[in-house]
Parts: C-alpha cells; structure tokens; sequence
C-alpha cells in the first residue's frame, strides 16, 4: 500500500465523531502516531540525501602522509593508521561539510596542496604551505621526536647535538626538517638509514650507532612489544601540528574560521586514542 494513504485509510476504518468516547479514540490515535513514525522511517534517508546534496560546501579530501609518525599499525587496507582520522571525522561532521581521505607520498601530497587538488590536511608548518594554504592560529596537537641511546652513551638534550654522531634513522621520514637533511645525516656524522621502526631498534641494540632518531608513538610501540634494557631517550622536539586548508576551497577563511572554533571543542587527544586507555 502507498505510504501516503496509510493515514487515511486508518482513518476510513476508524472514523471518529463528536460523541465518540475518548477510550474508543485511543486505538486511532496509536494507529495514527505508527503511521507517523513509519513515514518518518521511510522519508528520513531521502531527506538526509536531499540535505547532502544542497550542502553550500564541496566535499573535502583530507591528504595525508602514507607514513605515519603516530603508529606502525596499519589499517586492513594495508594503509598507514592515522588517528588524525578521527579528528577530521569530528571536525568535519559538526561542521557539516561531506569529506573523504586518502593518503599519499609526501612529496605527492604537498603537491597535490599547492595545485589545489586536495583541500585539507594536518601537517607541521613548512614553507612549501605559506602561498598555497591558511593554517590555524593555533596547533591541535603535537608530534614528539626522541633521541634513544644506550646506557653509558653521552645524553642529547638537542638536534644540535647530534652534530658529527653516528646516528639511525627511518627512511621516509625528513623529521620536520630537525636533521637540516632528508637522509638524516646531522652536520656530517655518520648515518645509518632503518627501514623499519623495529629494524632501526635492532640496529641500536647491535651497537651499529649510537643514537636513534623518531617519533615517540611508533616507538614505544616496538618497545612495549621489545623492551631494551637500560635504554635511555630525551626529547629533540614537540613540533606543531596545524589545521591546513587549501586557499582554493570556497570562503576558505570563513571555512577556517569554523573549524579552528570547532577544534576548540574537541578533545584532540581522546580522539587520537580513539579506544586505547
């Protein structure tokens, strides 16, 4: 049956009359309420279509680095695990803007940034963003790399220090630009290139550098999985992580705008646990 008639057919079956007692009305009424309640049910993803489809704002694609310096997890899909994910998912749904993303080379990505082809990311300041991009006044959250030494190696307390030492470092990783170079290489001491966090871990432990060079949340992965005793690290840096939105997008500045005023409201760090204690 038409979900249009429902209501007047229940009606035909129980047509009411200024004498009807209340008690025999109660029926009609709850047939009535079902019937509501059914066409609200059947409508609903119609309207929530419609709605998507006259929303003022394009849909954004979040680019990201294919190698996270949050995680060695991966998703099923064989990606990088981002946790920024879950930021971007909160941010955008109360912001009411469509979004979808996708990971990249860096290289790629902050090309694709420049020429427009993607409108949004979190990344550290660089300068390849200044004349492409807005970023928010304020960061939302913070990427800690460590040096790890061991026991009996003289301590780090800065990348200046690193100066001349025989070092490891993972491949893929430029480190915010802490080293001065992508290959890790820190003011001409030697460099010993990991493929792997795991790996980079092995070499230390073998004695093949003195020092380890990465992102604090990929390490204590593989160190909660092998523990090194005697291991000792200080903190390089705690670098910036910014909103970033293309210039290109629509009202960019008023989008960045609203999503710096939603951030606010967010607890970034949860988000990023997602269900981790």
């Amino acid at each position: 049956m038409n979900c249009k008639c429902i209501g007047l057919c229940i009606l035909r079956k129980r047509s009411l009359s200024p004498s009807t007692p209340i008690a025999s009305m109660l029926p009609a009424i709850a047939a009535l309420f079902r019937a509501a309640l059914l066409l609200v049910v059947l409508f609903a993803p119609w309207l929530a279509s419609a709605a998507d489809k006259h929303s003022p704002w394009p849909e954004i694609e979040y680019a990201s680095p294919d190698q996270s310096v949050w995680t060695t997890r991966t998703t099923p899909q064989g990606e990088p695990e981002n946790p920024l994910q879950r930021v971007a998912g909160a941010l955008f749904a109360k912001a009411g803007i469509a979004w979808h993303g996708q990971a990249y080379p860096a290289a790629r990505m902050f090309n694709y940034l420049r020429q427009g082809k993607v409108q949004f990311s979190m990344l550290v300041k660089s300068p390849a963003l200044q004349d492409c991009c807005l970023l928010s006044r304020q960061p939302i959250t913070f990427a800690e790399i460590r040096a790890y030494y061991r026991s009996g190696t003289a301590p780090i307390n800065n990348p200046g220090d690193l100066a001349g030492k025989n070092i490891i470092t993972i491949h893929g990783y430029s480190y915010g630009g802490l080293l001065g170079r992508s290959d890790g290489n820190a003011g001409g001491g030697g460099s010993n290139l990991a493929l792997t966090h795991s790996a980079a871990f092995q070499m230390l432990a073998q004695g093949r550098a003195d020092y380890l060079v990465d992102y604090v949340g990929p390490a204590s992965e593989v160190l909660a999985a092998t523990p090194l005793p005697g291991l000792q690290s200080e903190v390089l840096s705690r670098q910036a992580v910014y909103l970033v939105l293309s210039k290109t997008y629509p009202n960019a500045e008023k989008v960045m705008a609203r999503l710096e005023s939603i951030a606010e409201t967010l607890d970034i760090e949860r988000l990023m646990r997602g269900n981790k204690k």
